[in-house]
């Protein structure tokens, strides 16, 4: 083998490497297919919250308490946690001793799903269901708000998951979601990703949207569904 063609071969290797570490790591098979994302997540569930590097003092303080806060007029608010993962956002609700509502975790990972049974066990305004996103097994108008976090730009019908969300929204609900930001955004194309792309595809379907910082790779947008009069 000459040196050009061991060179160009070597390159060839790393490119390959690199396209699969794109598809397999960073975009966490969502270019794949649905079916490779909930493998890859079947895969690393009882690792996942330590691979998040998960803190629920932190999550209490920024999502917990905030939508709590945003709910408090209502008396036993009913929440829908779309891609639930391991529950962490239904156990920063249950964990707090006065929540008095029902918060419901969806998850298409069967792993996943159970990691999050085995948290919650024992807390009984949770509860848990396996459904797709972009097929929400809820009557129109059900719920009182409605969560998904880190994990919109693995959507791969990130508009139908959208308006499934808001479909199942009452009106005077809100939808917290966050949103990939950064340079990260550019590792998704065609995804729902980058700092404004969520936002105006909410005001879209009608809702008065605001964002905050909350991490470096994402903010979290409050996105608020009139009153029809």
């Amino acid at each position: 083998m000459s040196m050009a063609t061991w060179v160009w071969a070597v390159i060839a290797v790393a490119a390959l490497g690199l396209v699969a570490y794109w598809l397999l790591i960073v975009t966490e098979g969502t270019y794949l297919g649905s079916g490779i994302v909930v493998l890859l997540y079947d895969w690393v569930a009882r690792r996942y919250d330590g691979i998040k590097d998960v803190h629920y003092v932190n999550e209490m303080a920024f999502l917990g308490i905030p939508l709590r806060r945003a709910l408090e007029h209502i008396d036993k608010p009913v929440i829908l946690d779309v891609a639930t993962g391991t529950g962490r956002m239904p156990l920063v609700l249950v964990r707090q001793l006065d929540y008095d509502g029902l918060v419901v975790g969806v998850e298409l990972s069967r792993r996943m799903l159970a990691e999050a049974q085995h948290a919650l066990a024992g807390f009984e305004h949770a509860a848990l269901l396996r459904g797709d996103a972009s097929r929400l097994a809820f009557t129109d108008a059900s719920c009182d708000a409605l969560t998904c976090l880190e994990a919109l730009e693995f959507m791969v019908q990130p508009q139908r998951v959208l308006e499934e969300m808001t479909r199942v929204v009452k009106p005077g609900g809100v939808l917290l979601l966050s949103n990939r930001i950064g340079p990260d955004a550019w590792f998704y194309p065609g995804r729902l990703a980058g700092r404004g792309r969520l936002e105006r595809r909410l005001h879209a379907l009608g809702l008065d949207v605001r964002t905050e910082r909350w991490q470096t790779h994402y903010d979290l947008v409050w996105a608020y569904k009139p009153v029809v009069r």
